[in-house]
């Protein structure tokens, strides 16, 4: 075996990212609340940038001559005047202390409210910033911020603790509400709830105690239904205080209770001509059951904890111009700050008086802060040209509804931009824009689809929003199979396969035929 070493000349090219390219694109993947997150993160943490305010733009000399000097002049007389005004309030409230002084002691005494006094105090300049019309910020941030929601198990704690039970039920409670889930249930078996209690207590938490307390607790929490362990019992719990609050309404609660015990799956299946024969009753009285079956709920829990939706601020207005017949849009760039590059720190980078570590430190941040201006503006220019595109290409679904929308690949508005495919599906990953026709996603636009028989072209979406239309349309009591949507949708030039269209209609949220007919 033979070792030796040798030197090889060999070339190549490579592609690497540098950070400028990757921090440009994600602040263009960024949607319009996350990029005010990085905006304020950057500003707390890079000294040369700063947001530019519109006052400072503003002349700050105002010793000219002119117009100037005149508007300072009047401001002086005004604030002159004003002064003598409060001088004679002030001179007419000591002779008013002086002859009533016992109706002026107060915590509001006039040694507090003369001139002098009032210009030294901390609680003046609040007042007067008040009657100036300014606002504190922060205090109306904290006003209207939304207080956090107390959690589920936090609300359930609170209202057992006002039960009257013995310590050991009390406290079995509490490890009962411990494992009831976000719906209400409590799905965990009650053998291992005890298995996995606390040991440190006296008196050992058993099963038998545990079924005990169950019963208490699904009595005394609101609102009914919390605490069952399947959905028939969490049924029956909601069942039971209705019918003993309302035992004079004429509704058959023997009816409702046996097709919450024995027909649950054929309700749901839609299987009624089924559950009349096996219950002996009419369809008419099985619908009228299901009336009121219907106001009792499968997640009981969902009213204590409501679901936060998320908040979506758009990144775009798209608005319809009457003049011009045309649709324009228009950045929502106003929750964006405007940024700058400070000049104090520019000037101190090239000042050679100052410290060389220091400079070197002002220069890095001086080269972070541009990045993230260009990034910014890169991402705003970006997404415009973007959406200029999509009215171009989408002028029929701003006009005519979903079902005119076209198809627009990435590519295809990529090679029209003249750049990569990836800079398109990063400029529209989470952006919202606000439209004539509701607050849509920005992806949504772009979409295949196929091509109709008469021609013309249909993206998958306006395919969905035909079906949707067809079954909205369809006979009730006859509604139509897969099979017949596929003929139906046929019918109006559009050729899909019978799996295909059971696939959208599932997409959709739209149960089978057997489940949407009605008897």
């Amino acid at each position: 075996m033979r070792f030796e070493t040798s030197q090889h000349m060999k070339l190549g090219q490579h592609m690497k990212l540098a950070p400028r390219m990757i921090q440009s694109m994600e602040i263009l993947q960024l949607p319009m609340l996350a990029l005010q997150e990085r905006i304020e993160q950057e500003l707390a943490s890079n000294i040369a940038l700063e947001i530019a305010e519109p006052t400072d733009d503003d002349p700050t000399d105002r010793s000219g001559k002119g117009d100037d000097a005149v508007d300072v002049a009047e401001r002086e007389l005004v604030v002159s005047d004003e002064s003598q005004g409060h001088s004679d309030d002030f001179a007419r409230l000591e002779s008013f202390e002086s002859t009533y002084t016992e109706a002026s002691d107060n915590e509001f005494s006039s040694s507090d409210l003369r001139p002098d006094a009032w210009e030294k105090s901390d609680w003046s300049r609040r007042v007067s910033s008040r009657l100036s019309g300014e606002r504190d910020k922060k205090q109306d941030a904290m006003a209207n911020a939304e207080a956090r929601p107390a959690s589920l198990t936090d609300q359930l704690l609170e209202q057992w603790m006002l039960s009257e039970y013995d310590e050991p039920t009390t406290r079995a409670g509490k490890l009962l509400i411990s494992h009831i889930d976000e719906d209400g249930y409590v799905r965990t078996d009650l053998a291992t709830i005890a298995d996995h209690a606390p040991r440190d207590d006296d008196e050992p938490i058993t099963v038998e105690l545990l079924e005990e307390t169950l019963v208490k607790v699904q009595r005394f929490l609101e609102p009914p239904g919390l605490a069952a362990r399947t959905i028939v019992e969490c049924l029956l719990l909601q069942l039971d205080p209705i019918e003993a609050n309302d035992p004079d309404l004429d509704v058959n609660y023997d009816l409702i209770r046996t097709l919450i015990e024995h027909h649950l799956d054929d309700l749901a299946q839609n299987r009624l001509p089924t559950v009349a024969q096996k219950t002996g009753t009419s369809i008419d009285e099985i619908k009228t059951a299901m009336t009121y079956m219907r106001a009792l709920s499968l997640s009981p829990a969902r009213s204590l904890v409501p679901v936060n939706s998320a908040r979506i601020i758009p990144d775009a207005i798209i608005e319809y111009d009457e003049e011009q017949d045309r649709y324009v849009a228009a950045l929502c760039d106003g929750t964006v700050p405007n940024l700058r590059i400070s000049k104090v720190y520019e000037d101190m980078a090239r000042d050679k008086a100052v410290d060389k570590k220091a400079r070197e430190f002002i220069t890095t941040n001086l080269r972070n802060a541009r990045w993230l201006v260009e990034a910014v503006d890169q991402r705003s220019s970006t997404l415009m040209r973007v959406i200029r595109v999509v009215l171009e290409a989408q002028r029929d679904f701003f006009d005519f509804g979903p079902q005119h929308l076209r198809p627009l690949p990435m590519t295809q508005v990529a090679d029209q931009l003249g750049v990569h495919v990836a800079t398109i599906s990063r400029a529209v990953s989470d952006k919202w824009v606000q439209t004539p026709r509701g607050v849509l996603a920005l992806r949504q636009f772009f979409s295949g689809g196929m091509e109709t028989q008469s021609g013309g072209d249909k993206s998958w979406e306006a395919v969905k929003a035909i079906l949707g239309e067809i079954i909205d349309g369809e006979d009730k009591d006859a509604p139509f199979s897969d099979d017949a949507l596929k003929k139906q949708l046929s019918e109006r030039g559009i050729d899909l396969a019978r799996r295909t269209v059971a696939k959208y209609r599932v997409q959709l949220g739209i149960p089978t035929a057997r489940r949407r007919k009605q008897y």
